[in-house]
């Protein structure tokens, strides 16, 4: 019994000497972005984007969804000379053709049906800041046509209006998509890509900066904690190795949206392997999941690999019947077909205490 009490406290003063190690980690990043992360690969795009924000030359911004190209454009803004003035942001694929291009560049009184004043258009609203056209590869070639004059020219034509508005407003780009590819289909002008690609940066997915995913996963919980009024939560090592060695297709989105789900939801203060899976993503009686990503790391060896998706089950099954049972391991152990000194030996060799799960 009092091996079993120290090595647990061992176990729990471990875990608390993780998080506060990650938690000062995050304390000292100090950087003019809200990008988080050390990692070389996000290091050498912030200071790309930095640089950048020195310039007045059109951006293209490149990346996967959820990778931050939103936060790239406000960090190339907040770097810029235009910085005192608001930044403005244009969804271009939630705005249909018509309505996007009153929204560009604004319409005179009368200039269609409804139209009964005159109404300035966002770039006339950016007027001496930055503007991001978000997705632009979604935009109509007809509004596109209208874009590549604004970028030449330096000029808007409001709707029903016959003379042009100088403006002074720098443009940010940004898309997922392949724009080479669109304009060997002829949906995007190849003219407007250039003037767009004067500069680019290219951002990394989160797979390709995994160090940085304690620091991101630890961002996002002091978030939440603090959003749902549950401070004191923490990580378990292997909720972070979890975390780790998934494969991200979603990005920080992803992420981001798995950890608020876990503070909302988990029931004690720490977030354990099982708190971190959607059930609704996964198929019913232990199918696999329909975008088939295995939270594990596909370039180990099998036994390695095996080894470890044998322990991730084993951790989300025990940590599962804790819950139901609230920590009760007799009845946990009868609910597994399992004596109950095999659950407590497994419990033991996977760092899991039962008192944690106990109201």
């Amino acid at each position: 019994k009092i091996a079993r009490v120290v090595k647990r406290a061992l176990e729990r003063t471990s875990l608390v000497k993780e998080n506060k190690q990650l938690q000062l980690q995050l304390t000292k990043h100090s950087r003019p972005t809200e990008f988080i992360g050390k990692s070389k690969a996000i290091s050498h795009a912030v200071h790309l984007l930095t640089r950048f924000g020195q310039s007045d030359a059109t951006l293209l911004i490149r990346g996967a969804s959820g990778t931050g190209k939103e936060v790239a454009a406000r960090t190339v803004h907040a770097a810029s000379k235009r910085a005192h003035k608001k930044m403005v942001t244009v969804n271009c694929p939630a705005l249909p053709e018509q309505i996007l291009e009153s929204e560009l560049f604004g319409y005179c009184k009368g200039a269609f049906t409804g139209a009964d004043q005159d109404k300035d258009g966002l770039f006339l609203e950016a007027d001496g800041s930055t503007i991001l056209l978000d997705e632009i590869a979604d935009i109509p070639v007809t509004v596109q046509t209208k874009l590549l004059r604004v970028l030449q020219e330096k000029e808007i034509q409001p709707l029903g209006q016959t003379s042009t508005i100088q403006i002074d407003v720098r443009v940010l780009a940004s898309t997922n998509q392949d724009l080479e590819e669109k304009i060997r289909k002829g949906e995007f002008r190849e003219d407007l890509y250039y003037r767009l690609n004067v500069m680019t940066v290219s951002l990394p997915s989160l797979t390709e900066m995994k160090e940085d995913i304690p620091l991101l996963a630890l961002h996002f919980l002091n978030r939440y904690q603090q959003e749902y009024q549950r401070e004191g939560m923490s990580f378990s090592s292997d909720a972070l190795q979890l975390l780790m060695h998934h494969s991200w297709p979603g990005n920080v989105r992803e992420l981001q949206n798995i950890i608020n789900r876990a503070v909302l939801l988990t029931p004690g203060q720490v977030i354990f392997p099982s708190d971190l899976h959607d059930e609704n993503k996964t198929g019913k009686k232990g199918q696999s999941r329909k975008n088939g990503t295995p939270f594990f790391d596909i370039n180990l060896p099998y036994k390695e690999a095996k080894n470890e998706i044998v322990s991730r089950f084993s951790i989300e099954y025990l940590t599962r019947e804790l819950k139901r049972t609230k920590g009760n391991v007799s009845v946990a152990a009868k609910n597994s077909g399992m004596e109950r000194q095999a659950f407590q030996r497994l419990l033991r060799r996977h760092g899991l205490t039962a008192q944690d799960y106990r109201e």
